[in-house]
This record gives C-alpha cells, structure tokens and sequence, in this order.
C-alpha cells in the first residue's frame, strides 16, 4: 500500500472559517481547471457583476470561469498561475458587490431538489464546479462516465491527509447540511443509491457531527479512516473504502466509483440549490511562523499577497510560499500569484524547513519503493528523467505516479526524486499527446 506517516502540523484546526474584505482588485484566470482554458467573453471596459459569467468553456473537458466580483475589466493580461506559468487572466478594478439576478443569496437551508440528473449536472457545468482539492477536474465531466462505466457508489474525499491543511475541516464543521445535501444532489446526478463520506479519524469532530446529521439519509454512510498520506488521492481512498484498486492506466470507475472532493460536493450545494457559481472557496493560511494561522473565505482572483497581510503579514522568518500542502503544493515564484479555484491552502515555510539538504548518491536502501503508494520505483525513475529516457519511463509506468512526494520524503540521501518524476510525466504525456494527434 506504500504511504508515509508525515507530522500532521494542523496548526489552524478549529479555526473558525473568516471572510477577508474585498481587495481592490482581482486577477481571475482562464485556466482554473484542467483541460482547454475558458474563453473570455469580456474585454477592457466592459463593467461586470459579481456572479457574472465572463470566461466560456472551451469544450465539453473545461470549465465555465464567472466574475467574483463587481467593477470595470481593467485588461485582459498574461501573470504567472500558481504553477509558474504565464496564463491569460480577467483583471478587474472591484466595486461594491452587485449580485447576478438569479443568484439566491439567502443562507437558510434548501433541501429538497426536483430537478433531473440531466439539470443537474447542467447546473454544475454552468457553475463551473471543478475539483476544489487541487486538481481542479471539471466536476460534470466526472458525473457523465464514459459508455460502459456503471458507477456503484459515490466516494465523498473528506480526508485531507496533506500535512498543516485545514480548509475541508473547518468547512464541514460549519456547512456540514449544506454538504449532506450537496451529497445527495451528487447521487441524484450519478443515479446511485450509495455514498460514502470518507474522514480520517484525527477529525472526530466532523465524523461525530456529520454522523448526526445523517441520520435521516440512510444511504449516506460516514466511514472513519485510520490517518495515512496520501489515503486523499483519488486511487487510494478507492482502496481504502472499498478494497478495490485501479488496474495501472484505467479510470477509477471502472472500480464502480466516482470520487468528489468535499469541496466540490458544497460547491455543487451552492451552484445547484443557489445559483451560484463558484466565486469564492475556502483557503487554509498556515505555517509555524505566521501570526494568525486560519481558515479564510475569499473571492477567486484575490491575490496569495492579500491572504498572507490579512494572516498577520509574512514572517520575517519566511523562506518559501506554497500552494497547496507541503507534501504535493509548489513553491510561488511570488506573492501576487492569485487564489484560484483549487486553491486549497498557503502555506508559508521559514528558513530552517524550506532550504534544500544536500544530496547524496542513492544507497540502495529500498526506501522509495516501499513507500510508493503506487508500487514504482522512483529511484530508477529519477536516473530514467536524468537520462532523458522518456519511452523507458512510459514502460516502467511513470504516468501512474501521482506525484505524492513519499519518495522525497523517506530517501536518506535527499535526493530530488518527485522533481525528476514531475519533469518525465511531463515529458512522457506531451510525448503521448502527441502521438494520439498524429
């Protein structure tokens, strides 16, 4: 099974969840998800609503993008995108919110829903709901598999197994109706009559309360899971809860499940029974030196800058930005990179944890292949990148690596195994891509 037992560090477990002021100015990418990016519907001038669509999917695997704001385009630009690269982006001046008419606003609770599966994943594709645990898969697209895929059960990921995040935690302490509910309009869409809310066991809190709450939903289950990074990837919390696993190079519903973020589960809550698409998330702002560690709303586009000011400001002490968790986040070339919708957590590392160790020749221990929870072996997989041997990488399987830095994480020689595994996926899956479109 591989997998690693890291420091948890949740120094902003139980952090009531706190909504920043508006900034001044939003940055709002086109490429928020994985796939084609949106294409902008706006230009320079044009004023906006907040709620407002302004980017269109670009085919069916894409996602709508929509204001988060209300005020005037200021342009339309290329910034960095939290990976380091330069992406087309909506900027815009921010005013006083005026809301798209069709959004409901009220918070009271709605739980009863009539539509159709077909409307509801309507809804969800029109509200731009993507994976909001980072990997930012266009959620629609996963509730239509493919022709002969029957899903069996629905897997709600509650784990959030990477080390200092809190976001999820908090949110199903604070919106834990919203997302029963958000589960069974997800079940409607798959037309399933079993769901599993998955949670690791260092959160009983939200185990004992969505437990309770549950009650009336008797094909809801909430299952408890022993702690275990990285238990949150999508193949292995299938295992987990099923006992089932992923044939090498197969979609996880072959297994007879689909795998939802908690996240995308509230999001679907709020774009089905609200009208709203996604504009804002949750973001968890966390480190060992940050003056006021929490659990932050903000509206998509605000910039990592504004998050950090709002925490406290950056440490003196701060060597290193991240976003997401340390484990599978990546180092920001800076601070004004902006809160996308995947954007799960910031976390900020002093000068004494972010520094690279110096590396030493591998020794052969073993260590990187017991701890793959994909059953790899990095090692050879790092000498294979050195070599620019892409078509031994793609048979010793490289695409299977979920990029999960257990192998980083457990070599005695500090060896850059998940930069060299990163560096060959992308050079094996442009060399696939390339062959499907000859």
């Amino acid at each position: 099974m591989g997998g690693i037992h890291p420091p948890e560090n949740k120094i902003s477990a139980g952090k009531a969840i706190e909504q920043i002021p508006l900034p001044g100015q939003v940055t709002i990418l086109l490429n928020q998800h994985l796939g084609a990016p949106a294409i902008p519907l706006v230009q320079r001038g044009d004023r906006v609503k907040t709620g407002q669509l302004i980017a269109k999917a670009a085919g069916y695997v894409s996602a709508n993008i929509h204001s988060s704001v209300t005020g005037k385009v200021l342009k339309l630009d290329e910034v960095f995108d939290p990976g380091g690269y330069r992406r087309q982006a909506v900027i815009i001046e921010v005013e006083p919110d005026e809301w798209a008419e069709d959004i409901i606003l009220s918070t009271t609770l709605k739980r009863d829903c009539t539509l159709s599966p077909e409307e509801i994943i309507q809804k969800i594709q029109e509200g731009g709901v993507v994976g909001m645990g980072g990997a930012s898969f266009p959620t629609h697209v996963k509730l239509n598999p493919p022709p002969g895929s029957k899903p069996e059960v629905l897997i709600v990921n509650a784990v959030e197994c990477e080390p200092y995040l809190t976001s999820d935690h908090q949110l199903m302490l604070e919106k834990g109706m919203e997302i029963i509910v958000g589960t069974k309009i997800m079940m409607m869409a798959l037309k399933v009559n079993r769901a599993v809310i998955a949670i690791e066991n260092n959160k009983p809190d939200a185990i004992s309360l969505l437990e309770r709450l549950a009650i009336p939903y008797s094909q809801i289950e909430i299952m408890s899971l022993a702690v275990h990074y990285p238990q949150g990837g999508e193949k292995q919390l299938i295992e987990a809860v099923l006992d089932r696993r992923v044939p090498s190079g197969a979609l996880p519903v072959v297994t007879g499940a689909v795998v939802l973020n908690v996240g995308s589960v509230f999001a679907t809550y709020e774009a089905v029974q609200k009208n709203k698409p996604v504009i804002d998330r949750v973001v968890c702002v966390t480190g060992k030196s940050i003056k006021k560690p929490g659990n932050y709303l903000c509206r998509i586009g605000t910039s990592v800058q504004e998050l950090i000011d709002f925490a406290g400001g950056m440490p003196d002490t701060a060597a290193k930005v991240i976003s997401g968790g340390p484990m599978m986040g990546k180092a920001l070339v800076n601070s004004q990179i902006p809160v996308s919708k995947g954007t799960s957590g910031i976390l900020l590392m002093d000068s004494k944890e972010a520094p690279r160790q110096k590396v030493y020749n591998c020794i052969r221990c073993g260590n990187c292949i017991d701890a793959c929870p994909m059953g790899l072996e990095p090692y050879l997989l790092m000498n294979l990148s050195e070599l620019s041997e892409w078509e031994n990488m793609e048979k010793e399987r490289i695409m299977d690596c979920i990029e999960c830095g257990c192998c980083s994480y457990v070599c005695p020689s500090n060896r850059p195994l998940l930069d060299h595994l990163r560096v060959g996926k992308f050079k094996v899956g442009a060399m696939i891509r390339g062959r499907k479109n000859q």
